[in-house]
């Protein structure tokens, strides 16, 4: 079983951050959890540290619906980064979206591994780091 060293929650809600967290810990597969509360944060810490791989996440779990930036823009803002970035960052987009339109959209971007809807028990976390 993979572990990873560094995962991080990009999502205004507050429930589904505590949730999620308690659910991931639960597999004792992640090292550290990173929050961001909306798309800017987390593209603000991702260019921050484009020399410091080490400090960067390997997983992003990205909401679609979030204050400020959403996931669309972070994904428009992360495709412009990610050739400065030195490190596979695997993004699955964590929704509450059941939109065929959102589907269709996550799978024509090549950054976007996965398209789950909310919530995430620890099976499917499991299955979601057995595909890496």
């Amino acid at each position: 079983m993979t572990r990873i060293k560094k995962l991080a929650i990009v999502d205004d809600d507050d429930i589904f951050i505590y949730l999620t967290t308690k659910t991931i810990e639960q597999t004792n597969l992640v090292e550290q959890i990173k929050v961001f509360k909306n798309g800017t944060a987390a593209i603000k810490f991702l260019k921050e540290n484009t020399s410091n791989p080490e400090l960067l996440p390997e997983i992003i779990l990205l909401d679609l619906n979030m204050p400020i930036m959403d996931g669309w823009q972070f994904l428009e803002e992360f495709i412009l980064l990610k050739p400065k970035i030195g490190k596979k960052i695997t993004i699955y987009i964590i929704t509450s979206s059941i939109s065929p339109h959102d589907m269709e959209k996550a799978k024509g971007i090549t950054e976007v591994s996965d398209f789950i809807i909310k919530p995430v028990t620890k099976e499917k976390f499991v299955e979601l780091l057995n595909k890496i």
